[in-house]
């Protein structure tokens, strides 16, 4: 993965976990490859759609 994404990733999934103290870091790990699967857990966790949640976090 592209260290820029990472460095992305890491500070949203941070404020993630800050605005849903249900999530937990287990829920946000994922292998490469498999964002989608991750979106739709969370999604489903948040009570989301996929849409809002991508939202969410392009707003973070």
């Amino acid at each position: 993965m592209d260290n820029n994404i990472i460095g992305f990733w890491n500070g949203k999934k941070e404020k993630l976990k800050q605005k849903f103290p249900i999530i937990i870091d287990d829920d946000l790990r994922f292998p490469e490859g498999k964002e989608k699967e991750m979106i739709e857990i969370l999604g489903n966790k948040l009570g989301k759609t996929k849409q809002e949640l991508l939202h969410i976090i392009i707003a973070l």
